[in-house]
């Protein structure tokens, strides 16, 4: 099942990327300015007609819905490989929609920091407002609090139940040989967004960078407070226990990991306009029409053409 979730949400997620890019494709193939062969290909035949535009949203919309549960099932199927097994703190049924929120929450995470990077990197400023970080914020303080509720409510039933082997690794985490990346975690995905993000004056490009890099750096203590002390601290014990630290081979692969990700991103960045221009377009035109529909509503007959004129 892993493979099947993973595969269709790497399917998914590569169509649901491409399709949304197909108009800046063909006007970038349009305008001539570079690799003309390659963007009349990445366009695929797309002229941005009518009937073109409405297929393409009508696709966008089936696409935007069809995603969320291959995402549920992608990240509830990996947190329920640990709960299905007998590893102490691992036997949970809140694995699954922990795994979820913590995914969603990552990635907020992960959208703040491109966009302060893009915004200063790029000079776009016009397109990333404060606004944008204002209300990307908060919803990070959101899931700063369901973290926090999902992590206190799995320690507290560990805690509750007493079980030795549990108890094991509970103590570990909090005040053992674990207790500094613990606590750690829990400064990067609670405290520190939390002190950040509940205040509007710190709502900035500079404070909801710093909070998103707490959260990811958290978010992978999480991973390793979830792997390591569970491992280190069986449920029966063996005759013989080997010491591990990984060698430089494991901490390349982590490293190139992260590095290929950034390298990706930023070539893609090269070929695919950062900010979508159709939709900046669509946009505007449409909520000039907004505003002026909103503004007939209360204005006499006779001044409805004359206020539409002025938006206009």
């Amino acid at each position: 099942w892993d493979v099947i979730s993973i595969g269709l949400y790497f399917i998914a997620c590569t169509i649901y990327l491409y399709v949304p890019a197909l108009p800046d494709l063909a006007l970038i193939r349009d305008s001539g300015i570079k690799a003309p062969r390659l963007y009349r290909f990445l366009a695929a035949g797309y002229r941005d007609t009518a009937e073109q535009r409405a297929r393409l949203e009508r696709v966008i919309g089936v696409l935007s819905i069809v995603v969320i549960p291959i995402a549920v099932s992608v990240h509830t199927v990996i947190g329920w490989i640990f709960a299905m097994t007998l590893r102490p703190m691992w036997h949970s049924t809140i694995f699954g929609p922990y795994f979820v929120m913590g995914a969603i929450y990552s990635g907020i995470a992960a959208i703040l920091v491109a966009m302060v990077v893009l915004r200063r990197a790029f000079h776009l400023e016009q397109y990333f407002k404060l606004i944008h970080f204002d209300y990307l914020g908060r919803l990070l303080l959101l899931f700063s609090l369901l973290w926090f509720y999902f992590t206190f409510a799995e320690y507290l039933t560990a805690f509750y139940g007493g079980e030795p082997a549990e108890m094991r690794t509970f103590w570990a985490k909090v005040s053992g040989p674990f207790a500094i990346p613990f606590w750690s975690m829990v400064a990067g995905c609670f405290f520190i967004p939390l002190g950040l993000m509940c205040r509007q004056s710190t709502r900035t490009p500079r404070g909801t960078l710093i909070a998103g890099i707490a959260v990811m750096i958290g978010m992978w203590l999480e991973r390793f407070n979830i792997v390591v002390p569970t491992s280190v601290n069986p449920r029966w014990e063996l005759e013989s226990i080997g010491h591990y630290l990984p060698s430089w081979v494991e901490m390349s692969i982590m490293a190139a990991t992260f590095s290929g990700f950034i390298l990706l991103y930023m070539l893609a960045t090269k070929f695919v306009p950062i900010v979508s221009i159709w939709e900046i377009k669509e946009g505007r035109e449409q909520s000039v029409q907004d505003v002026a529909d909103r503004v007939a509503e209360y204005l006499p007959e006779s001044s409805v053409t004359f206020v539409a004129g002025e938006i206009g």
